[in-house]
């Protein structure tokens, strides 16, 4: 019962911010900066590339305001080792259970990724985009969950709303 309320208090935020922001102005790098600081008081790189860590995950925020595009990445392991079997049940997950966040392969290296027009981004969905990220890295191999909505029970499905609502709380100062 918990974790399906848990999945409801994640759904009303996400809704409430939907509601509450539709008059807020365009998201762009100097407000992202700032969102990011909530999570990282001391992130790498500069605008438009920043590189950060969540509990020793590495995380990379990649944006074009030309472009209008945000991604946010995390590296899992090599692609070289991937099986057909595993390749499958990522496919799988990229369908159902991972949500907004994706795994992708590029470069040699199995990633989750979140990419997201960076101009109608609002900050929840920055910091929802940023939490499931991490949390498809965490539960790679496991319940392949990205830990916005999972509707059955298990040890991984709490792990994973965990962090999702860690970072939720920390981001939007709940």
């Amino acid at each position: 019962m918990k974790p399906i309320l848990i999945s409801v208090f994640s759904l009303l935020i996400l809704l409430h911010s939907q509601l509450s922001n539709a008059t807020d102005s365009a998201m762009d790098n100097n407000r992202l900066g700032e969102l990011i600081s909530r999570i990282d008081a001391k992130p790498d790189g500069q605008k438009g590339y920043w590189k950060i860590k969540y509990k020793n995950i590495p995380v990379y925020i990649i944006t074009s305001e030309k472009a209008n595009r945000l991604r946010i990445i995390s590296p899992i392991k090599s692609s070289e080792s991937l099986s057909k079997d595993q390749l499958y049940r990522m496919m799988q997950a990229n369908f159902d259970s991972a949500l907004d966040a994706r795994y992708s392969i590029a470069k040699g290296k199995l990633w989750s990724a979140f990419i997201h027009p960076l101009s109608e981004l609002t900050d929840e969905q920055f910091f929802s985009g940023l939490a499931q990220t991490i949390t498809l890295v965490n539960s790679y191999g496991d319940s392949y969950s990205s830990g916005a909505l999972v509707f059955s029970g298990g040890d991984s499905q709490d792990l994973n709303s965990k962090t999702f609502m860690d970072i939720l709380k920390k981001g939007l100062k709940i």
